[in-house]
């Protein structure tokens, strides 16, 4: 599909938001040029300027979501306006675009579909590339102070990357997504720097300085903020300290997102410069909370969902489990096939666990069989056609006093937050 007829043209203003969801799969072309090219095209066509604003470009391989969250609420504090751009989500395509904490009307979502619909013309867009042109419009369109906008997938050539940021922020390197980003967390780490721009200040939450990130930060003259080397974090007796070479502080409450990603927003907010107090800075940190990241849906038994699909993800659940009391500890699993499932898993197999694998009804969705393959024999596994089924057997089978955690991949919570009832705004 190229364009709508012309009998189609005149009915879209009427669409639904699932009749434009459905218009955007369908328009997703089989084969397409690799590039900006095209989005650049029709960005420039929708005439959108983020002059008046300050950008927040945020890429990394996790962390996005919570790095996001956290300077969110903060410039809220201080009573900005706030667009946020994010991706996937978890119930409700409404979710990708907040305006002040709240989710975008499915009527703005397809008053900016409109806009990108007639801003196209005969240029073929994915449905990433036409659902970010939208909420870029969305956010543009809502005069917000500050937009937070999260890269999809890489960044040199993610649809988000038409915006020059104010500021750019690389939260985390990992292996992820190889076939697009690479199989060596070099080669990821210079997809990610490609949201950099000249003389633009980048915040780099990563600890480890990859090569590939010196020299974009080099040859982008860009003033750099290292985490680790030009700020940090430390955690003692369940205190929070952050530091960096201009303001230090010492009594911050543990967060309940990871500490790397709230120490990379305050860095940012340091260049914001919002003037935000530590006592405002310590209420934001205990307000932050993200849906599907480490969420507990109930108590007895204690449930926990957690969108983690690659290694680095699953090994910040692991530290996460390990603080929890629980007599049994029920797995509930359902992974993407192109995801690197045996490294995911492979820490989990220490803990003893009752696995309950379930398979994913959507395109390169693994079985319950297919995950089984890469865990050892010695695993306790029942295997189930889909994760709520799954879920449902755990439920059934755990006491007061078990833990049942669900993770590997926004699909999984998603189905599992959908069976439960729980909504974002739970």
């Amino acid at each position: 599909m190229t364009n709508l007829s012309s009998k189609q043209a005149s009915d879209y203003e009427a669409w639904s938001l699932n009749e434009w969801l459905d218009h955007l799969s369908a328009l997703h072309p089989k084969n397409i040029e690799m590039g900006l090219g095209r989005v650049i095209n029709v960005f420039e066509q929708l005439d959108i300027s983020f002059s008046n604003q300050i950008v927040v470009t945020v890429a990394g391989t996790n962390g996005k979501g919570t790095t996001c969250a956290f300077i969110e609420q903060a410039c809220l504090a201080v009573g900005k306006k706030v667009g946020v751009y994010s991706s996937p989500h978890l119930i409700d395509y409404t979710e990708r675009v907040r305006i002040n904490d709240v989710d975008g009307s499915e009527q703005a979502h397809c008053r900016a579909f409109q806009a990108v619909e007639r801003a196209r013309g005969e240029i073929p867009l994915t449905y990433f590339e036409f659902g970010t042109l939208a909420g870029l419009k969305f956010i543009h369109d809502a005069n917000v102070d500050i937009a937070l906008l999260e890269i999809g997938l890489g960044g040199r050539l993610d649809a988000v990357n038409v915006v020059s940021p104010d500021i750019a922020v690389i939260t985390s390197i990992d292996l992820d997504h190889q076939d697009w980003l690479g199989d060596t967390k070099e080669l990821v780490a210079a997809e990610k720097a490609g949201i950099m721009r000249p003389n633009i200040p980048v915040v780099i939450g990563e600890s480890v300085k990859y090569q590939a990130l010196i020299d974009a930060v080099a040859s982008n003259n860009a003033s750099a903020w290292w985490q680790r080397q030009d700020f940090e974090y430390q955690v003692e007796n369940d205190v929070m300290t952050w530091t960096n070479h201009d303001v230090s502080y010492l009594h911050l409450p543990l967060p309940h997102i990871p500490m790397q990603n709230v120490s990379t927003g305050l860095q940012v907010l340091q260049i914001l410069e919002l003037g935000l107090t530590e006592e405002q800075i310590a209420h934001v940190i205990k307000g932050t909370r993200v849906p599907g990241r480490c969420q507990i849906l109930s108590q007895s038994p204690k449930v926990m969902v957690d969108v983690a699909h690659n290694p680095h993800a699953t090994g910040y659940l692991l530290s996460q489990i390990a603080k929890c009391d629980y007599n049994n500890l029920f797995l509930v699993v359902g992974m993407l096939k192109d995801k690197d499932i045996k490294a995911s898993l492979a820490d989990f197999s220490q803990l003893g666990a009752q696995w309950m694998l379930g398979g994913l009804d959507v395109p390169r969705g693994a079985t319950a069989g297919e995950i089984k393959s890469v865990l050892d024999e010695q695993q306790k596994v029942l295997e189930f056609s889909t994760v709520a089924q799954a879920f449902e057997k755990a439920n059934a089978l755990a006491h007061e006093q078990d833990l049942i955690v669900v993770f590997g991949s926004f699909f999984t919570v998603s189905d599992i937050l959908r069976l439960t009832n729980e909504g974002l705004n739970e």
